[in-house]
């Protein structure tokens, strides 16, 4: 596997993995640290959604980048943390410095809060939802947000049906001009 080696993606990748940490993609990957043994965020496409147009993210994550950069030298400066200069100061980060510098911009109060906890929500949704994705394709590929849920298949026709309630009960009546497809008329 190919693994970026630009500081943007690879900042931008050490953030999503920081979200929800994944595993190592190879020995050679200073942005996934290997937390877990399962996919996390960047596995799950965080990166393909963040520069998705429909986001509104894309023009501004080659700034954010170097602002998260910026961030992470100042905190290991504070804390004589020596970086490894041949990468972006937060990939050169420790895990759990990662999380705690992401735990201080994202803390009620901070000037920055609003900007990093909209990018940590798009991590997320890369791996709960796939949203960058059609469902049916995510799911065909094997989306791993979308597996680890348990998201079921829809029937041969393509819809989804649940013929064990969730709430084991009936909650109304289906409406009469209901088609059969399901669509309201």
């Amino acid at each position: 596997m190919d693994i970026p080696r630009d500081p943007v993606t690879m900042t931008l990748e050490a953030f999503a993995d920081t979200v929800l940490p994944g595993r190592k993609r190879g020995p050679e990957d200073p942005a996934v640290v290997g937390v877990s043994d399962t996919p996390g965020a960047v596995e799950a496409g965080a990166l393909t959604l963040m520069y998705d147009e429909a986001t509104g993210l894309a023009e501004g994550l080659p700034f954010l980048a170097p602002m998260l950069d910026g961030h992470a030298a100042k905190y290991a400066g504070e804390r004589d943390i020596v970086l490894d200069g041949t990468l972006p100061a937060f990939v050169a980060l420790a895990y759990d410095d990662r999380a705690a510098l992401l735990e201080s911009l994202t803390r009620p109060g901070h000037p920055e809060r609003e900007v990093w906890v909209g990018l940590f929500m798009f991590a997320n949704m890369a791996f709960d939802s796939a949203a960058h994705l059609p469902t049916l394709q995510a799911l065909a590929e094997g989306h791993p947000g979308l597996r680890a849920m348990g998201i079921a298949t829809p029937d041969a026709d393509g819809l989804w049906r649940f013929p064990a309630y969730s709430y084991r009960r009936v909650l109304a009546d289906l409406h009469p001009d209901t088609t059969p497809s399901g669509s309201p008329a």
